[in-house]
């Protein structure tokens, strides 16, 4: 099993726009409705399936088609369910304060994947290229976050 965790600053560059805790939400919630935009690796995604609390979508991501559950916990958290793909689990993307109250954006995966035996080299190599991976998306959101910000496009509150 894969577990990785990292939690970036979001208004760490004082020349750009500050983004609030609002205008992540509507990241967050724009990703996980299309995050074609949002994740370099993904190169297209369809909605299948709305819910009370969030949706189901199909996604292709380095190749591979991939569906995932996707529930909101809305102003703090977004947790992506694996339900086909070569590696299962969770991904949570949970906007946070940090010990200084700066906003934070933390990304956290839980993986299982498939052929993969738990705990090997290949196993720890997967860990670090994925998570190297999940960290550029991350900062990808967060560019798109402020280029949408800059435009006008994401409210302030």
């Amino acid at each position: 099993m894969i577990n990785v965790s990292r939690t970036l600053r979001v208004n760490d560059d004082p020349s750009q726009p500050k983004l609030t805790r609002a205008q992540m939400w509507q990241g967050l919630v724009m990703k996980a409705e299309n995050p074609v935009p949002f994740v370099e690796s993904m190169t297209a995604s369809t909605v299948v399936e709305r819910t009370r609390d969030g949706l189901v979508r199909d996604v292709i991501s380095r190749g591979e088609k991939m569906r995932e559950r996707i529930t909101f916990y809305p102003q703090h958290k977004v947790v992506f369910e694996r339900l086909q793909s070569s590696a299962l689990g969770t991904i949570l993307n949970e906007i946070i304060e940090d010990e200084k109250g700066e906003l934070c954006l933390k990304f956290t995966f839980t993986l299982e994947v498939a052929g993969i035996a738990p705990g090997s080299a290949e196993e720890k190599a997967y860990a670090e290229t994925i998570g190297t991976s999940y960290q550029m998306a991350v900062n990808t959101t967060i560019a798109r976050l402020r280029e949408l910000a800059r435009e006008g496009s994401l409210a302030a509150e």
